[in-house]
Protein backbone atom coordinates (compact mmCIF):
# COMPACT_ATOMS: atom_id res chain seq x y z
CA UNK A 1 0.00 0.00 0.00
CA UNK A 2 2.71 2.40 1.00
CA UNK A 3 4.66 1.75 -2.22
CA UNK A 4 1.61 2.60 -4.32
CA UNK A 5 1.17 5.86 -2.44
CA UNK A 6 4.85 6.65 -3.05
CA UNK A 7 4.30 6.30 -6.79
CA UNK A 8 1.18 8.47 -6.59
CA UNK A 9 3.16 11.24 -4.88
CA UNK A 10 5.63 11.45 -7.77
CA UNK A 11 5.37 14.53 -9.95
CA UNK A 12 5.24 14.27 -13.72
CA UNK A 13 8.93 15.23 -14.25
CA UNK A 14 9.95 12.61 -11.67
CA UNK A 15 7.89 9.97 -13.51
CA UNK A 16 9.51 10.88 -16.82
CA UNK A 17 13.00 10.73 -15.29
CA UNK A 18 12.18 7.38 -13.63
CA UNK A 19 10.98 5.92 -16.95
CA UNK A 20 14.13 7.15 -18.74
CA UNK A 21 16.31 5.71 -15.96
CA UNK A 22 14.54 2.35 -16.10
CA UNK A 23 14.83 2.21 -19.90
CA UNK A 24 18.55 3.02 -19.71
CA UNK A 25 19.15 0.37 -17.05
CA UNK A 26 17.12 -2.38 -18.73
CA UNK A 27 17.86 -1.86 -22.41
CA UNK A 28 21.37 -2.29 -23.87
CA UNK A 29 21.68 1.38 -24.82
CA UNK A 30 25.24 2.40 -25.65
CA UNK A 31 26.58 5.44 -23.87
CA UNK A 32 27.73 8.05 -26.40
CA UNK A 33 31.51 8.37 -26.62
CA UNK A 34 31.45 12.03 -25.60
CA UNK A 35 29.41 11.31 -22.47
CA UNK A 36 31.55 8.25 -21.67
CA UNK A 37 34.73 10.33 -21.89
CA UNK A 38 33.24 12.91 -19.50
CA UNK A 39 31.88 10.37 -17.02
CA UNK A 40 34.98 8.15 -17.00
CA UNK A 41 37.12 10.72 -15.21
CA UNK A 42 37.49 11.50 -11.54
CA UNK A 43 35.49 14.70 -11.87
CA UNK A 44 32.79 12.91 -13.87
CA UNK A 45 32.43 10.20 -11.25
CA UNK A 46 32.14 12.80 -8.51
CA UNK A 47 29.50 14.63 -10.56
CA UNK A 48 27.47 11.43 -11.02
CA UNK A 49 27.72 10.74 -7.29
CA UNK A 50 26.65 14.32 -6.54
CA UNK A 51 23.55 13.92 -8.74
CA UNK A 52 22.64 10.70 -6.93
CA UNK A 53 23.08 12.36 -3.52
CA UNK A 54 20.99 15.32 -4.69
CA UNK A 55 18.22 12.97 -5.80
CA UNK A 56 18.32 11.19 -2.43
CA UNK A 57 17.95 14.54 -0.66
CA UNK A 58 15.32 16.22 -2.82
CA UNK A 59 13.47 13.67 -4.97
CA UNK A 60 11.13 10.78 -4.41
CA UNK A 61 12.89 7.84 -2.64
CA UNK A 62 11.95 5.44 -5.44
CA UNK A 63 13.55 7.72 -8.03
CA UNK A 64 16.64 8.07 -5.81
CA UNK A 65 17.00 4.29 -5.50
CA UNK A 66 16.63 3.86 -9.26
CA UNK A 67 19.22 6.59 -9.82
CA UNK A 68 21.73 4.66 -7.71
CA UNK A 69 21.46 1.64 -10.01
CA UNK A 70 21.53 3.82 -13.12
CA UNK A 71 24.65 5.63 -11.88
CA UNK A 72 26.42 2.31 -11.41
CA UNK A 73 25.35 1.17 -14.87
CA UNK A 74 26.43 4.49 -16.40
CA UNK A 75 29.89 4.20 -14.83
CA UNK A 76 30.23 0.57 -15.93
CA UNK A 77 29.16 1.27 -19.52
CA UNK A 78 31.38 4.36 -19.73
CA UNK A 79 34.43 2.38 -18.57
CA UNK A 80 33.66 -0.29 -21.17
CA UNK A 81 33.22 2.33 -23.91
CA UNK A 82 36.47 4.21 -23.20
CA UNK A 83 38.50 1.01 -22.77
CA UNK A 84 39.69 1.69 -19.23
CA UNK A 85 38.06 -1.51 -18.04
CA UNK A 86 39.95 -3.62 -20.57
CA UNK A 87 43.26 -1.90 -19.87
CA UNK A 88 42.98 -2.45 -16.13
CA UNK A 89 41.86 -6.03 -16.65
CA UNK A 90 44.90 -7.02 -18.70
CA UNK A 91 47.55 -4.85 -17.05
CA UNK A 92 49.68 -6.99 -14.74
CA UNK A 93 50.05 -6.04 -11.10
CA UNK A 94 53.31 -4.74 -9.70
CA UNK A 95 53.93 -8.06 -7.98
CA UNK A 96 53.70 -9.89 -11.32
CA UNK A 97 56.00 -7.34 -12.96
CA UNK A 98 58.58 -7.77 -10.18
CA UNK A 99 58.45 -11.56 -10.48
CA UNK A 100 58.99 -11.35 -14.24
CA UNK A 101 61.97 -8.99 -13.76
CA UNK A 102 63.55 -11.41 -11.26
CA UNK A 103 63.04 -14.21 -13.76
CA UNK A 104 64.75 -12.20 -16.51
CA UNK A 105 67.67 -11.26 -14.23
CA UNK A 106 68.96 -14.49 -12.69
CA UNK A 107 71.31 -14.30 -9.70
CA UNK A 108 74.91 -13.49 -10.57
CA UNK A 109 77.29 -16.39 -10.80
CA UNK A 110 80.97 -16.25 -11.45
CA UNK A 111 81.87 -16.34 -15.11
CA UNK A 112 84.41 -18.69 -16.66
CA UNK A 113 86.98 -15.89 -16.85
CA UNK A 114 86.57 -15.07 -13.16
CA UNK A 115 86.99 -18.74 -12.21
CA UNK A 116 90.18 -19.08 -14.28
CA UNK A 117 91.65 -15.87 -12.88
CA UNK A 118 90.92 -16.91 -9.30
CA UNK A 119 92.60 -20.29 -9.87
CA UNK A 120 95.61 -19.13 -11.89
CA UNK A 121 96.52 -15.73 -10.54
CA UNK A 122 99.34 -15.88 -8.00
CA UNK A 123 98.17 -12.77 -6.15
CA UNK A 124 94.67 -14.15 -5.70
CA UNK A 125 96.05 -17.27 -3.95
CA UNK A 126 98.55 -15.51 -1.66
CA UNK A 127 98.14 -13.14 1.19
CA UNK A 128 98.94 -9.50 0.68
CA UNK A 129 102.24 -9.50 2.59
CA UNK A 130 103.77 -12.66 1.10
CA UNK A 131 105.85 -12.76 -2.04
CA UNK A 132 105.92 -15.64 -4.44
CA UNK A 133 109.29 -16.67 -5.74
CA UNK A 134 109.41 -17.83 -9.31
CA UNK A 135 111.99 -18.51 -11.94
CA UNK A 136 110.73 -15.68 -14.10
CA UNK A 137 112.88 -12.57 -14.30
CA UNK A 138 111.99 -9.66 -16.48
CA UNK A 139 114.53 -8.59 -19.06
CA UNK A 140 114.57 -5.22 -20.70
CA UNK A 141 115.70 -5.48 -24.32
CA UNK A 142 116.88 -2.63 -26.43
CA UNK A 143 113.79 -0.89 -27.81
CA UNK A 144 115.64 1.29 -30.25
CA UNK A 145 114.10 4.67 -30.89
CA UNK A 146 110.73 3.64 -29.44
CA UNK A 147 111.56 5.13 -26.07
CA UNK A 148 112.46 8.73 -25.32
CA UNK A 149 114.74 7.64 -22.51
CA UNK A 150 117.89 5.87 -23.70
Amino acid sequence: MKLVSTFKNMSMPEIVVAVVFILYAVLPIETPRMVANLVDTSVGMVAVLAVVVYLFMNANPVLAAISLFVAYELLRRSAAKTGVQIVTQYTPSQRKKDAKMKEMNPPKTTSLEEEVVSQMAPLGATKGGEYVTSSFSPVADEVGSASMFE
